[in-house]
């Protein structure tokens, strides 16, 4: 199993404004799956997201990804541990606008040793035609293309994805996920990807549903089906 996720507590504040987030969660992902993780607002989606990818502190409990245990970790090997083996995608895309799409991409290419090819990977991502204009020149779903590229140039083992499609127009939103579909296909990237859109869950490998920061559901979806085809988004 690529992704051991055991027991995780997560809680913040104290007193009269303390609140558990995370009450006991456990979960496994296989290497190259896509992964979706559902549930309502405060239901403990982004909080699991960030536990996994050393953003968050858990209170207690394992996370281990690639056999690697990362709870415990001082600050520096979390930062490590993020630059080798993680890419993050999120709803708003934090691009740095006086850079264009190429230099903001070559951003993290200099955090590894063994990035993606650049010239590929745009034009995996129909990033090629576009590649010296600056965020604000983009569309939206350009500026998630661009920060969709960003991550993988690591060419990282695991990609987490806030909300990727949260700002976007369903077109646009299916764009980005057969984008998404295929750099899985291409690259064997292990995907989680929490979102609020039920049709998602279609195309993914698996399914956890939180609720009050618990699993409710943890399934393999045997009916998957392409992004292209996915309705209601």
């Amino acid at each position: 199993m690529y992704l051991e996720v055991k027991n995780v507590k997560k809680s913040y504040g104290e007193g009269g404004s303390f609140a558990q987030v995370l009450n006991g969660v456990s979960v496994s992902v296989n290497q190259g799956d896509l992964c979706v993780i559902q549930g309502p607002s405060g239901s403990g989606k982004s909080t699991l997201l960030n536990c996994i990818g050393g953003l968050d502190l858990m209170d207690s409990g394992s996370i281990q990804v690639d056999g690697k245990e990362i709870y415990g970790l001082s600050q520096e090997k979390l930062s490590d541990y993020r630059r080798e083996n993680l890419g993050f995608i999120f709803q708003f895309y934090n691009l740095v606008p006086n850079l264009t799409v190429r230099e903001n991409i070559q951003v993290c290419e200099y955090l590894t040793d063994s990035p993606l090819d650049l010239e590929e990977l745009l034009d995996t991502l129909g990033l090629m035609e576009h590649q010296n204009k600056f965020p604000s020149q983009l569309s939206g779903g350009q500026q998630q293309r661009c920060a969709i590229a960003r991550a993988l140039i690591k060419n990282p083992k695991l990609l987490l994805c806030d909300e990727p499609t949260g700002a976007l127009d369903s077109a646009t939103s299916r764009d980005i996920l057969i984008l998404l579909e295929e750099v899985n296909r291409k690259y064997g990237t292990t995907m989680l990807i929490v979102t609020h859109n039920n049709s998602i869950k279609n195309m993914v490998d698996q399914v956890i549903i939180l609720k009050d920061g618990m699993i409710k559901q943890d399934y393999r979806n045997d009916k998957k089906v392409l992004a292209a085809e996915l309705e209601d988004l």
